[in-house]
């Protein structure tokens, strides 16, 4: 029988072995929730009591720059965390945004259950140590291409690696996402669709 907890248990299992009472441990710390289109599951200045573990929907990561723009760090989807790492561990004021682009169902992992968890079953350690690498790795990947690539580069990576997420943002976030004004993210689309 599929649950809502099925494909977080499908997640970790590929991370580590569990038994089903560890699996049900688990299971019993996290929260379900429901946010409607547009919620803000977190605010700058807030301190981050989540990891959210996404079932369904579309969630964006963004902070201010100094002139009051956005600048979109993370789009995240089905299958896939979202969190403010630093104020999650450190539990001190974020500098994010976190706000659904979707209707989403999440399952949280709130700061206390994780300690409760990892104190109770330490080879869960694994899973989340695995969980911030590919964090890092994403993220110092997403880094070495602004700065090495030229916009319209950045474009074709962003949609070969995340072909559906460019089907369910926004164009005027993907071009927050990739450093560049809505306006030029169009000339580049335009140019694309003329070279075909």
């Amino acid at each position: 029988m599929l649950t809502s907890f099925t494909s977080i248990n499908q997640y970790i299992n590929r991370c580590a072995v569990f038994s089903e009472e560890e699996i049900a441990f688990f299971d019993s710390l996290l929260e379900t929730k429901k946010a409607k289109k547009k919620t803000m599951l977190l605010r700058e200045g807030e301190i981050c009591d989540f990891e959210a573990y996404i079932l369904k929907g579309c969630i964006r990561t963004f902070c201010m720059d100094e002139n009051g723009n956005e600048v979109i760090l993370q789009f995240a989807i089905e299958d896939w965390w979202v969190s403010d790492i630093a104020s999650f561990h450190e539990q001190t004021p974020s500098k994010l945004y976190i706000e659904t682009l979707e209707n989403c169902e999440l399952l949280l992992l709130h700061h206390h259950a994780k300690e409760e968890l990892l104190a109770k079953i330490p080879k869960f350690e694994r899973v989340f140590r695995l969980m911030v690498q590919r964090n890092l790795s994403v993220t110092q990947y997403r880094l070495l291409n602004t700065i090495a690539k030229p916009a319209q580069d950045r474009y074709l990576d962003f949609i070969e690696r995340y072909p559906s997420i460019v089907q369910r943002v926004p164009q005027h976030y993907i071009a927050a996402y990739l450093g560049i004004s809505a306006e030029f993210l169009s000339k580049i689309r335009t140019k694309l669709a003329t070279n075909r």
